[in-house]
């Protein structure tokens, strides 16, 4: 096979006609070829298009198939990886393997093998990805290159690897893949003798299943609940893998997610998930899909052990999500059971007192692997520089799936989290990023008294259904409830004394056992492939229902004023200042149509469209007479255009809108109608490197309108006159620039401001917490050869500009660079990382209201020993 170049090649395609072969051939792992791939040198010219693929030799009972334009989508449930003497064995899992079309061809060191009427079905949208497997082969990536095309790409390490096709009629369609390194070991076959191969090794591989290596994802199901390629979809979206954030020794999801340019909102990170993201805040948390809005803003920080990737999707989402802010949508996306035993164990200590130990085991609970698990534990522990906190969590995460039969597939969900914290605040503007007249406040200072506590409980159970009626058409019902319960005992903040060094406080509590707040979750919908007109279409239609309760029953009560350079706590309590005990309910329901419509074989339409039927209702256990509900409805749209002048690039335009109720009502009594945002984007998507590089440049323009505002002649009532707009340009690159070298990078410009509003002094603010600009790079080298084998190397900058501290633009924090960095080592099953954060000690901030900040952490340092089989 040529090292270097551009040329079609054959895939020869062989059968096992007869049971005993097939028997032989599943037992011994032993195909016998009909015949041999032949050199690109053995072939007769002139050569033109895939012609050769479509004239290979065939003999009696080979599979037709390969020369019928076939019409049929045909889906690939699975990807499994087996070695052998040559190489290793890649089998596409289906049950339809004779109806798939093939064409293959090399490029440069890749082999790209083609089947333009097959999808890739795995868990969630994943595509497949293996790095280093054997000797010889560098890369195997399996995913979906458009909506009709399945591509199976093979890089060798010094030449494009040799590929066999055969069928199986029990496992499916099988690659045997013949590495660079044993061809190279083997003499130049002739036509008097076939050479005897040469046995290797036994090669072990670290992760059965799941995708190693490379950061590079190319596809997700955020964006249309399909496993859709980036590239088609008309909205900026990044894919952040585990491995990334791994390498980081990321302990929260701002960790992962700081590679990708989302940024920390006003809370602190150790009370929950609320980020910034366009300019505006957003609570708008996806667990596989579903509405997990309270697990994200309420049960403390989404703990990552049993997370498998996060996919980020900028821009307003209620065509297929419902209510929800209008900056971005983050989609947490599990663990699955794995088919193969599957243990992962790791020790993470580091400073303040961290330490973290977890625990991953996955396989088969029956002999024919229908029925799978999947488990995942964790304890956290840390305290910090500030003083008296203390965080501790804990995580039990068991899945279940059950292949019920070849088309149907029911996957159980249990989650268990407990945190128990002594929390922290912020501390004011003057004395940390403002001037005091009495200096500096110490940044270890915690205004909360001795007995604070901020603890959380959260119990989460769910199922997910899949029934495929063919190849083009399944449905799927899923639903998901979370039980929280929280218990808060915190001294708030109130205001800052003239003097600049008394800072008045009050307590809030918790009273009459814990607070809950609990959320329900439905979604159910179908998919379709189909064609009209000769247009391709691929269809989602359904409807989702979302309910949350929330009661609170706490007091708010006077307590001593503390002295920011010389703090006595354990004051006593003061009299009982407010009292709210009330019920809230937060009902959504939601009907959505969404069609991606193939115009032409480089052209794709994206419509959609979602009713929402929302209420607010609130009872209030104190006064009756201050019981309310109020009932909206929204229509949400979108569109989207993709143009793809060559294959690796999407040029792509779309609209699409938001929606937000505002509960209550003007002081002459008319209600509010809901927020809306409304989104303008075009963009370039751009594959690189046969695929390996991603990179996504956007520009946008997100305006929010029914903003509630002060009435300036009833100032305890709002009216519904502000708009807020952000027009800003992002870049994104993700993927493998070489083997082993990684890369996540993203550049933002963002120009948020009020555009209306009741005060006309704050027209022309700047949002909060929102930088003009800010950049990231995380990147990562692995060495794959000699001695240093197993060595790797990470670096990470991070930087975020200058940010206004509140709507006001009272005061602003200033802008910061935080630089990581991390060693490791992996050999065979034994792993070892030391990660440094914040490595030059940089002093940063996160804006918070009135007038606080929250300090960041300073220099730290963890590390991990894993071990994996």
């Amino acid at each position: 096979m040529p090292a270097a170049g551009y040329a079609y090649a054959s895939v020869v395609r062989k059968t096992s006609v007869q049971s005993a072969l097939v028997t032989k051939w599943k037992a011994k792992r032993e195909q016998i070829p009909i015949s041999e791939v032949r050199q690109l040198n053995s072939i007769e010219r002139p050569l033109s298009g895939t012609s050769y693929v479509l004239k290979a030799n065939r003999v009696k009972n080979f599979i037709a198939q390969l020369s019928q334009a076939t019409t049929d989508i045909v889906s690939v449930t699975d990807v499994k990886v087996n070695n052998t003497d040559k190489g290793i064995e890649l089998i596409l899992v289906t049950p339809n393997s004779e109806k798939l079309s093939v064409s293959g061809k090399t490029e440069g060191n890749s082999y790209i093998v083609n089947i333009p009427n097959a999808q890739l079905q795995l868990p969630n949208g994943k595509s497949f990805q293996l790095s280093l497997p054997v000797a010889g082969i560098a890369l195997i990536t399996v995913a979906n290159a458009d909506a009709n095309t399945l591509r199976v790409t093979v890089v060798g390490e010094k030449g494009a690897p040799a590929v066999e096709l055969f069928d199986s009629q029990t496992e499916g369609l099988v690659f045997g893949v013949t590495s660079t390194a044993s061809t190279a070991q083997q003499p130049t076959p002739t036509t008097e003798k076939q050479p005897t191969p040469q046995k290797q090794p036994p090669i072990e591989l670290e992760v059965i299943g799941e995708a190693e290596g490379s950061y590079n994802i190319p596809d997700a199901t955020t964006a249309t609940k399909t496993p859709t390629p980036l590239r088609d979809i008309p909205q900026s979206i990044q894919v952040v893998p585990r491995q990334s954030w791994e390498a980081q020794g990321a302990i929260n999801a701002i960790d992962a997610l700081r590679s990708v340019g989302v940024i920390q909102a006003f809370n602190s990170p150790s009370n929950g998930d609320v980020f910034t993201i366009r300019g505006f805040q957003t609570t708008n948390i996806l667990r596989n899909g579903l509405k997990d809005y309270v697990g994200g803003a309420t049960t403390g920080q989404t703990q990552l052990n049993d997370i498998e990737q996060i996919e980020v999707l900028r821009g307003p989402a209620s065509v297929l999500y419902g209510q929800g802010n209008p900056g971005g949508t983050i989609n947490f996306i599990t663990k699955q059971p794995l088919s193969e035993p599957y243990f992962a164990a790791s020790m993470t200590v580091g400073s303040y007192n961290l330490y973290q130990p977890t625990l991953d085991i996955s396989g088969p609970l029956n002999s024919d692997k229908t029925l799978l698990y999947r488990l995942n534990v964790s304890y956290f522990n840390t305290e910090s520089f500030v003083d008296f906190f203390n965080s501790q969590r804990y995580l039990i995460a068991p899945v279940v799936s059950w292949q019920i039969d070849p088309k149907t597939k029911v996957t159980f969900e249990t989650e268990f989290r407990y945190q128990h914290q002594f929390p922290r605040t912020g501390l004011p503007a003057a004395g940390t990023v403002l001037s005091n007249p009495n200096g500096k406040i110490p940044l270890s200072l915690n205004t909360l008294d001795v007995n604070a506590k901020n603890d959380t409980s959260s119990v989460l159970l769910g199922y997910n259904l899949e029934h495929r009626f063919n190849d083009n058409w399944s449905w799927v019902n899923a639903f998901k409830v979370r039980f929280v319960g929280f218990l808060r005992n915190s001294a708030n903040s109130v205001a800052l004394q003239a003097n600049g060094r008394t800072l008045r406080r009050s307590e809030q509590t918790d009273i009459g056992g814990p607070g809950v707040d609990n959320e329900y979750a439905l979604d159910n919908h179908v998919t379709g492939k189909f064609k009209i007109g000769g247009l391709q279409n691929e269809l989602v239609a359904g409807f989702d229902l979302y309910r949350e309760i929330n009661i609170y029953n706490r007091t708010m009560s006077a307590i001593g004023s503390i002295d920011l350079f010389n703090p006595v706590y354990g004051q006593p309590i003061g009299a009982i200042t407010s009292t709210l005990n009330q019920k809230t309910t937060n009902d959504d329901i939601g009907l959505y149509i969404q069609d991606l419509v193939t115009l032409a074989p480089n052209l794709k339409l994206v419509l959609g469209g979602r009713g929402d039927f929302v209420e607010n209702s609130v009872t209030n256990f104190l006064n009756a007479n201050a019981n309310r509900s109020q009932p909206d409805f929204a229509f949400s749209p979108r569109v989207g255009l993709v143009y793809q002048p060559i294959q690796p690039l999407s040029l792509y335009a779309s609209y699409s809108q938001s929606f937000s109720q505002n509960p209550g009502t003007t002081f002459g009594g008319s209600l509010f109608k809901p927020s809306t945002g409304t989104q303008y984007e075009v963009g370039v998507k751009g594959d690189f490197l046969s695929g390996r590089l991603s990179s996504t440049l956007a520009l946008y323009q997100l305006t929010l309108s029914n903003v509630l505002t002060t009435d300036l002649n009833n100032p305890t009532f709002n009216v519904q006159t502000g708009e807020q707009r952000s027009r800003g340009i992002e870049l994104n690159v993700t993927g493998e620039i070489l083997p082993g070298w990684n890369v996540i990078a993203s550049y933002a410009y963002t120009d948020a401001q009020v555009t209306k509003d009741s005060n006309l002094s704050t027209i022309g603010n700047r949002l909060p917490n929102v930088p003009f600009n800010s950049a990231s790079l995380w990147t990562t080298y692995t060495f794959s050869k000699s001695s240093l084998q197993g060595l790797g190397f990470g670096l990470g900058l991070f930087y975020v500009g200058e940010r206004q501290g509140d709507l006001n633009n009272a005061f602003s924090v200033p802008s910061y660079v935080r630089t990581d960095a991390a060693v490791y080592y992996q050999r065979g099953h034994l792993g070892i990382a030391l990660n440094f954060k914040n490595l030059l000690n940089v002093q940063y901030f996160t804006p918070r209201t009135i007038q606080l900040v929250y300090p960041e952490d300073p220099f730290i340092v963890q590390g991990t020993v894993s071990w994996k089989f």
